[in-house]
């Protein structure tokens, strides 16, 4: 194989609004959300659809109602039958890894340009039978149909539900909002600092709304005609909250209540806190209105060679300078951002103190704080005065937007591209964001133009 040497440029791109779970965009799949966010950036990115050499989606909920679903997307969007189309799955960072992926197979010579993005219906994610067919009760549908009662009593069958499963690790058996308690646990984390954080990712957002941020890459679902969804829709549902952010402290604590003591916690978890022990006073700090909800949507980013994009006449926004990811204890997830920061910095030839403006995922309000001391401590990296002076998610963040897991990566990736577009003085920028199993990816770009 002959690399080839190439500028990487982002020309761009689209995302749906989003919709948060079980509401606006409930009923519809994640190949429909997608096929939105590739029309749209094609549209507004202006790319002709026989031009685009292959469409790499993230996607973490995957089903079979579309098996490899950029292809899928490909062929419903219109796209040359002979283009490639790749399906990944990283968890929360997969459309950080459609961008990385795409930028690869550049590199290798596959293609000069490429549509990456990602998708995720979390409101359709499944309930599922879980067991081996060789169990009478699974031989058939109609044997599960006939036999539905039984199935629940079985040893060797379970009905699982998928979304909780899925955000559940495998290998430590810690789900993620268990995962941030330990973060808040460990690194001192207050719960008033978490609430705070908060309140400045929904006020941030709703701002950037009002301001007409939002109007440049975020484009109305429309189903025949019909607009669905114009705006992301949780923040204007918990719009309350910047005016009365009183209302945060009345959130209910997942992890210190009756049925489920923070002292239980400690019993349960506290192996994953290098040693720290249950003490009188500790108290529980994860809620509700500190945490990401769960959501729908799709988004999409064009990545082709400088060459290409020119040829085209197609709008350059950024060079796409480096990228990292960084496994992480599962149990820590949430600060491997801070981790894998340095990997892209370091391919970048970028330092720290050089980024402009950063786009970090927002899971948890304690696992934005965790990176914030963990870079400082571990790196010498000051994640916090850049947050501080607006230019750490200067336009909100998962928290008031919602977490369609898929899709994520690239939704960070636009609100950079158009906050650097925005701001004349800002050059470099970086997104990061962590992933369950403890995986944490971030992509730096340098501004053209």
């Amino acid at each position: 194989m002959k690399a080839h040497d190439q500028k990487i440029v982002l020309c761009g791109g689209a995302r749906t609004p989003i919709g948060h779970l079980s509401r606006s965009l409930a009923g519809l799949r994640a190949d429909d959300l997608m096929k939105s966010a590739v029309d749209r950036t094609l549209e507004s990115v202006g790319v002709p659809k026989g031009e685009v050499d292959g469409l790499i989606v993230g996607w973490v909920g995957q089903d079979f109602q579309a098996p490899n679903i950029a292809r899928v997307t490909a062929l419903r969007a219109g796209l040359p039958l002979k283009t490639q189309a790749v399906t990944v799955q990283n968890n929360c960072v997969s459309s950080i890894e459609a961008v990385a992926a795409a930028a690869r197979c550049i590199l290798a010579g596959e293609g000069e340009l490429y549509v990456a993005g990602g998708t995720e219906s979390m409101s359709r994610l499944p309930y599922t039978i879980s067991g081996p067919r060789s169990d009478k009760a699974l031989r058939s549908l109609d044997t599960v149909k006939q036999k539905w009662g039984e199935l629940l009593e079985s040893e060797t069958v379970a009905v699982v539900d998928a979304m909780e499963k899925g955000l559940t690790d495998p290998v430590k058996d810690i789900n993620m909002a268990g995962t941030a308690e330990v973060c808040a646990q460990m690194h001192g984390i207050k719960r008033e600092d978490q609430d705070a954080y908060a309140h400045q990712s929904f006020k941030r957002c709703i701002d950037g709304w009002n301001a007409g941020f939002y109007d440049s890459h975020v484009k109305p679902f429309l189903d025949g005609g019909t607009t669905i969804l114009e705006k992301d829709e949780y923040p204007f549902l918990r719009e309350d909250l910047v005016a009365k952010p009183q209302k945060f402290a009345k959130a209910p604590v997942a992890f210190d209540n009756s049925a489920y003591s923070i002292e239980k916690f400690y019993e349960e978890y506290g192996k994953f806190m290098d040693g720290l022990e249950f003490k009188e006073g500790a108290h529980g700090t994860v809620t509700l209105f500190n945490s990401c909800g769960r959501s729908d949507g799709a988004s999409a980013v064009v990545v082709a060679t400088e060459a290409r994009a020119k040829a085209l006449q197609l709008p350059i926004l950024a060079e796409l300078k480096g990228w990292g990811f960084y496994g992480n204890d599962p149990a820590h997830m949430g600060v491997s951002p801070a981790l894998a920061a340095p990997i892209a910095l370091e391919q970048a030839g970028i330092k720290f103190g050089d980024l402009d403006q950063i786009e970090l995922h927002e899971p948890f309000a304690a696992t934005v704080l965790g990176i914030f001391k963990v870079g400082m401590e571990r790196f010498g990296h000051d994640w916090r005065s850049l947050y501080e002076s607006a230019a750490l998610n200067p336009h909100g963040g998962s928290i008031a937007m919602g977490h369609p897991l898929g899709a994520t990566g690239t939704r960070l990736l636009l609100n950079l591209l158009y906050a650097l577009k925005k701001n004349e003085k800002s050059r470099l920028g970086m997104i990061a964001a962590c992933a369950g199993g403890g995986m944490g990816g971030a992509m730096v770009v340098e501004k053209i133009g």
